[in-house]
């Protein structure tokens, strides 16, 4: 079944590429989905044959190349260079990480014989997903954003909880060493300065140093989770622009999108698209929000310069997605300006761990546990029901062994 869009040139592919195991990334299937549903051949690395991206009924072709971000980046760049080479014609190439965007970034010329990029600047990637480099970047655009600051060891990272207070928050502090030597396995929320020391133990960096974030921690009584996701043409304009709402995470208030509905937000989208035009962005990106319920303000807690694990969450009346509308930018095609779709974006079987974890916690269950409005499923699909069981086996091989590792210990 397939679904209507924009006239996009089928004889331009499509390439989807990524670093890191992530075989349960839903960016990864669902650029595979949006373009294989408009007749546009495309093509996905993955780490083997049986990832849900790589069982897609929509998949043109699959590159087994399993990484891990700690090879060289020349090792990396061989293997996007393989994939151009085998597909054959230029094709439009598409980031699911913050590391293959900047590798994507930082090696344009390189790239350029075999993929069509839109012209960002070689070196913004890299600073936007470093958070520091971020919350530097937000203070000189004058875009609000929560206090931080790299300490780079214990001594910093106590000294900043008790000037601070608790609880704080801890982030890996930029793209590669979050894959090489991560100091916390996500966003972290640390409630006490017992918590940080376990931490840092649990790191334990072997110079002493470790490359993280110490972020001021927004109570969730207090804040509002936004997300924005954009494309910017070669002139940095927004050629499409979503805003929506973050209603649960997994883990909860703190780690990846399990529940989000799409809210027209002038004021964040125009917030967005100002930081934006003042960088010198192009291309797809996604930005997530806090407002601060103490003062009014929408703060930037990440600027991730690629495709956003939710991008299906967001549509406009034309189909046009902030993918759908890369393809066209770069295919020389025009964009229609729609007005964007009213629905939700669910990721099943996590949403469902962080209503439980919710309802235990709160004592009462979440709001809105069950959309009210049309809902793109990360998974689930009735046209395409192979990454349903794909996704469904690994998820229950992770809790076996959640569950073996438990027994274990104890």
């Amino acid at each position: 079944m397939g679904r209507s869009g924009p006239a996009l040139d089928p004889e331009i592919p499509v390439l989807a590429v990524k670093v890191g195991r992530y075989p349960q990334t839903p960016s990864h299937l669902g650029a595979v989905r949006s373009f294989g549903r408009l007749g546009v051949p495309v093509y996905a690395m993955v780490e083997d044959r049986f990832t849900p991206t790589a069982v897609s009924r929509y998949l043109t072709g699959a590159f087994v190349r399993p990484s891990t971000g700690r090879e060289p980046p020349e090792q990396l760049l061989a293997a996007i260079v393989a994939a151009g080479r085998a597909i054959g014609r230029p094709s439009v190439v598409v980031a699911t990480d913050d590391e293959s965007a900047v590798l994507l970034a930082e090696h344009r010329e390189e790239l350029a014989p075999y993929f069509l990029l839109p012209p960002v600047p070689a070196e913004l990637p890299r600073r936007l997903a470093n958070k520091v480099d971020l919350h530097a970047i937000c203070q000189d655009a004058g875009v609000p954003t929560p206090q931080a600051c790299a300490p780079g060891d214990l001594a910093g990272l106590v000294e900043a909880g008790r000037r601070w207070g608790y609880p704080l928050v801890l982030k890996n502090l930029e793209p590669f060493t979050r894959l090489r030597h991560p100091v916390v396995g996500h966003t972290t929320v640390i409630r006490s300065e017992q918590e940080l020391l376990a931490a840092w133990a649990r790191a334990a960096p072997a110079d002493g140093r470790a490359s993280v974030l110490v972020q001021e921690y927004l109570p969730a009584e207090q804040a509002q989770d936004w997300i924005t996701h954009l494309c910017c043409g070669p002139d940095g304009e927004p050629l499409v622009l979503f805003t929506g709402r973050k209603l649960r995470s997994w883990p909860p208030g703190r780690g990846v999108t399990a529940r989000a509905r799409a809210c027209p937000n002038p004021e964040l989208a125009r917030l967005a698209a100002r930081l934006c035009r003042r960088i010198g962005y192009r291309g797809v990106a996604d930005l997530d929000w806090r407002l601060d319920l103490r003062d009014g303000r929408y703060k930037l807690v990440d600027f991730n310069p690629r495709t956003g694990a939710q991008f299906r969450l967001f549509e406009t009346v034309d189909g046009v997605d902030v993918l759908r509308a890369l393809h066209l930018s770069l295919t020389g095609r025009p964009v229609p300006a729609g007005a964007q779709l009213s629905r939700s974006f669910g990721v099943g079987q996590i949403d469902l761990l962080s209503v439980l974890a919710t309802s235990w916690g709160e004592r009462r269950p979440p709001r809105d546990v069950w959309p009210r409005r049309s809902t793109e499923r990360a998974w689930l699909c009735r046209d395409d029901l192979a990454p349903t069981v794909a996704e469904a086996a690994r998820f229950g091989c992770s809790v076996v062994r959640v569950l073996a590792g438990s027994v274990r210990r104890s």
